[in-house]
C-alpha cells in the first residue's frame, strides 16, 4: 500500500443521506488518516466508471454496489466497504442503517399519536425498504395492530408510468380506513404520499398522518405539510466505513460481515403533529384551526361551520388535544411566529400580522407569556451563529 492510499468514494452527493455519509468520512479523515480521494458528483443510480476494471487503487467505499461488482471486488482482493443496502449480503464488509429499527421507531411514533389504522408504502425487491416494512409491522403486531401494504418498483423504468403509479397510489389511499397513520419507506415516497393525500381530498394529519425516513430537510420542508421523518445516523455510517476501510487497507481482518447503525430519532413536523381523531366533527374543527388560525379565526367561526354546540366542541377538542379550541388557535399562531422569527428577517409587526394578530404589542405580550422571552430575545437566542456573516 502506498504512503497515501488512493480511495474511491462512490457515494451519492445528490441526497442528504449521501452527504451525511461523506461528512462522516471527512470527520474520520480529519482526525485519523490522509487519503487521495476520487469522488465524482453523482446520484444513487449513476453508473460506476468503466476504468474501475483497470484501476490500481487501494480501497473503495460504495453506495452503488451491484452483485456483479461485489463479485469482481472479491476476486480482485481490493478492500471495499459496501453501504448499498439494496441486495442483502454480497460477501463483502457492509455497514447499514438499522432499517428494522427505523420501521419500529416510525410505528411507535404513530401508535403514540393514538392511531388505530396503519399503512406502509415502500418499494418492492429493495432490502432496505423490506426491512423497514418488517420493523414497522413487527412493532404494530406487538401492539395488536397490522398494516396495509403498498409496494411498487424503485426504478420507474421497471414499472408503469408515473401517471399510472400516482393514480394507483391515490386509489390505495382512498381505500384505507381513516384516520390512518402511514409510514413511507423514505422521504421521496413520503412526498408522493402527501401529494396523493391532497389529490384524494384527505386532510393531513387529521385523516392521514405521514412519516418518512432519511430526514432530507429540504425535501421534507418543501412538502405540504412539512414531512415528519426518521433520522438515520448516516454520519456515523460514513465515519465507521472510513475507519473500517483504513483497517482493511492495513491488512487487518473485518470483525463482522455487516455492522448495523441505529437511527438517531425522529424530526416531528406537521405531517404527524396531531393525535388521531375519529370523531368527524372534532376532526373538522381541528382542521379548520390548522388551516385558518393565522387569519383571525375565532371559536365562533368554527361553530358556524361544524354542527356541534360550544360545550361539545370544547369537550371534544380537550379530549384529543388536551387544550381548548382557543388554546389550539393560539398554539398554531405562536408556532408559526417561532418559525418566522428564526427563518426570516421579517419585522415583528409583519410577523404579528402574518400570525393573525391585529396589534403587534398584544402579540409580544402573548408570546412572552408563552415562552418567557420576547419575540426579539427568541430570535436572537435561536439564530445566534446560524446566519450569514
Amino acid at each position: 500500500m502506498t504512503e497515501r492510499p488512493r480511495v474511491a468514494l462512490f457515494v451519492e452527493s445528490s441526497s442528504e443521506f449521501g452527504r451525511m455519509i461523506l461528512r462522516g468520512i471527512r470527520r474520520y479523515l480529519h482526525a485519523h488518516a490522509s487519503w487521495s480521494i476520487y469522488l465524482q458528483q453523482r446520484d444513487l443510480n449513476t453508473r460506476l466508471p468503466a476504468w474501475l476494471d483497470d484501476w490500481r487503487g487501494d480501497g473503495i467505499i460504495s453506495r452503488s454496489t451491484s452483485p456483479k461488482f461485489a463479485e469482481l471486488i472479491r476476486k480482485s482482493g481490493l478492500p471495499m466497504v459496501d453501504l448499498t443496502d439494496r441486495w442483502g449480503a454480497l460477501g463483502v464488509p457492509q455497514i447499514w442503517a438499522d432499517h428494522f429499527g427505523i420501521g419500529r421507531m416510525a410505528a411507535d411514533h404513530l401508535i403514540e399519536r393514538q392511531f388505530r389504522h396503519f399503512a406502509f408504502a415502500g418499494f418492492e425487491q429493495e432490502s432496505w425498504s423490506d426491512l423497514r416494512k418488517q420493523g414497522f409491522a413487527d412493532s404494530l403486531h406487538n401492539a395488536g395492530f397490522q398494516a396495509e401494504i403498498y409496494d411498487s418498483p424503485w426504478d420507474p423504468a421497471a414499472g408503469r408510468s408515473w401517471d399510472d403509479e400516482f393514480a394507483a397510489l391515490v386509489a390505495w389511499i382512498q381505500c384505507l380506513p381513516k384516520p390512518v397513520g402511514i409510514m413511507a419507506a423514505n422521504d421521496v415516497r413520503g412526498q408522493q404520499i402527501l401529494d396523493a393525500c391532497c389529490e384524494a381530498g384527505l386532510a393531513v394529519p387529521e385523516q392521514a398522518a405521514v412519516i418518512g425516513c432519511d430526514n432530507d430537510a429540504i425535501r421534507c420542508e418543501l412538502c405540504d405539510p412539512p414531512l415528519s421523518s426518521v433520522i438515520p445516523n448516516a454520519e456515523r455510517i460514513g465515519y465507521r466505513s472510513a475507519e473500517l476501510l483504513q483497517q482493511l487497507m492495513a491488512g487487518q481482518p473485518c470483525p463482522q460481515e455487516r455492522e448495523i447503525v441505529e437511527p438517531l430519532g425522529i424530526t416531528t413536523r406537521k405531517s404527524t403533529d396531531i393525535l388521531a381523531i375519529d370523531d368527524p366533527d372534532i376532526a373538522a374543527a381541528v382542521r379548520i384551526i390548522r388551516e385558518r388560525a393565522l387569519f383571525g379565526l375565532r371559536v365562533e367561526d368554527i361553530l358556524s361551520e361544524v354542527p356541534v354546540s360550544r360545550s361539545t366542541l370544547e369537550r371534544g377538542v380537550r379530549k384529543y388535544l388536551r387544550r381548548s379550541p382557543q388554546s389550539e388557535i393560539r398554539r398554531v399562531q405562536l408556532q408559526h411566529a417561532c418559525d418566522l422569527l428564526v427563518e426570516t428577517d421579517l419585522t415583528l409587526p409583519e410577523i404579528a400580522k402574518r400570525c393573525g394578530f391585529v396589534h403587534p404589542e398584544y402579540f409580544s405580550v402573548v408570546f412572552k407569556r408563552a415562552y418567557s422571552l420576547t419575540p426579539g430575545q427568541y430570535r436572537t437566542l435561536n439564530t445566534a451563529g446560524t446566519g450569514d456573516v
